[in-house]
């Protein structure tokens, strides 16, 4: 053999060792960091993630408890790396998927023959449907948790392709829901097990610019605040009953509950019938966060007792109560309501969790809202009415400038308390590229 084959076969044997590790990420993140928005008209929160062969950007309804990442298909879906999930593949169980469906008319992105389905859920209408399980890439920032550095690219990411009357209820420009929810394929799982880091992510909503993390801390916000290292702990409850729209028996929920043990407001504790405070075996009852209900909904007797608690709370401060203002059903003067760093000098409400040392205190930032002209002010909890699905949901506006931390590993969730008490908010990633 001459010596030209010879080198011919040595730089092959060398590309064979190589190219195994340049088919693997060339760049491992620790973490991943994505921008928050507010919709003013339909107050839903809208995040942004690059999908797609070219990478196209989508504008998504952030769900903390959604199932996985749904778009809409069918509205100009193009790309070269679209992949469907054939039946029986190891994506399907991933997804949980037991369907196998045919799509009788051509080939596109959401109407394959021989693929498994799944159901996407526009949980803001409680509307479900089937839809296609799918694979293609997906490119968020990564951040050192100062900023933003470089992009990361999954190239296989799972989402389900689902019709654009889907969309119906969502805020203007919207293509889908981005899921956080409990499952293998939801946003949180995918990309810890893409990067091997740890499965945790954390929210940090805002009235206008907020910010969302996955991976762990730091998570840093201007003037130089971790608000990792703000954070006190719950477990979190894992509702044995699923509260999708549309699911199979057996099928735990993918949303995220908290043990709220008592209610109490100006440190009094509101009387409740605290059976409804429990998770029954039906999936009843209980407490879950949700950034797809604007505030926060109480079952009707939980409603009737807090809101009569903060009347009298309030009237004790000299706060003049006046006519409502839908939808909210307790409204106050502004009057003689003085201004903190905390919001409005009104009653705090506590949520006492484990126990009495455990407290989400709700002060007067995230409970009031300012309506008419900020002539008046509303309590931002809603009636439930009797017998709904789940006695709490503490909704978006409850959340905002508090960062939630969300520990899939360790079954836990983190949360701050209001980040005015220390002297920053969720407005204050600084989102501008690292030098």
């Amino acid at each position: 053999m001459d010596n030209s084959n010879l080198q011919r076969l040595f730089t092959l044997f060398l590309f064979s060792l190589i190219a195994p590790s340049l088919a693997q990420q060339s760049f491992r993140p620790r973490a991943l960091v994505v921008p928050v928005k507010k919709d003013a008209s339909t107050l839903q929160y809208i995040t942004q993630i690059k999908q797609r062969t070219p990478l196209v950007p989508e504008n998504l309804v952030l769900d903390i408890g959604g199932q996985f990442l749904w778009v809409d298909c069918d509205n100009n879906y193009v790309s070269s790396t679209y992949r469907p999930a054939r039946c029986g593949s190891a994506q399907c169980s991933l997804a949980r998927s037991d369907s196998c469906g045919n799509c009788f008319s051509a080939p596109k992105p959401g109407c394959n023959n021989n693929t498994c389905g799944v159901t996407p859920d526009n949980t803001v209408t409680g509307t479900a449907t089937s839809g296609e399980l799918a694979q293609d890439v997906v490119s968020l920032q990564s951040t050192n948790g100062f900023n933003p550095i470089q992009n990361a690219t999954v190239s296989r990411f799972l989402f389900s392709c689902a019709p654009t009357f889907l969309l119906q209820g969502l805020a203007t420009g919207v293509s889908g829901m981005a899921g956080l929810g409990r499952t293998r394929i939801a946003l949180p799982s995918q990309l810890a097990s893409a990067f091997s880091f740890r499965r945790k992510f954390a929210v940090c909503l805002s009235s206008s610019n907020g910010v969302a993390f996955f991976g762990d801390g730091p998570y840093v916000l201007l003037p130089n605040v971790d608000a990792s290292q703000l954070l006190t702990f719950t477990p979190l409850l894992i509702n044995p009953v699923s509260t999708a729209s549309a699911f199979s028996q057996g099928e735990p929920s993918a949303e995220y509950f908290i043990g709220v043990k008592s209610i109490k407001i100006d440190e009094k504790t509101v009387p409740l019938n605290t059976t409804l405070l429990s998770i029954n075996s039906k999936g009843v009852g209980g407490t879950k966060i949700s950034s797809v209900n604007p505030y926060t909904v109480l079952e009707d007797s939980i409603f009737k007792a807090v809101t009569e608690a903060f009347v009298k709370a309030s009237s004790a401060r000299n706060i003049t109560r006046v006519a409502s203002v839908a939808p909210f059903e307790v409204c106050f003067s502004r009057e003689n309501v003085l201004a903190t760093r905390l919001g409005a000098a009104v009653p705090t409400i506590e949520l006492v969790l484990q126990n009495q040392k455990t407290v989400w205190r709700i002060f007067g930032a995230n409970s009031m809202v300012s309506v008419s002209d900020d002539k008046v002010l509303c309590l931002g909890f809603v009636n439930g009415g009797e017998n709904p699905r789940t006695s709490i949901v503490i909704g978006g506006y409850q959340l905002e400038d508090n960062l939630l931390q969300f520990d899939l590993a360790t079954s836990r969730l983190g949360f701050s308390s209001l980040l005015y008490g220390s002297r920053t908010t969720c407005a204050n990633f600084n989102f501008t590229s690292a030098a």
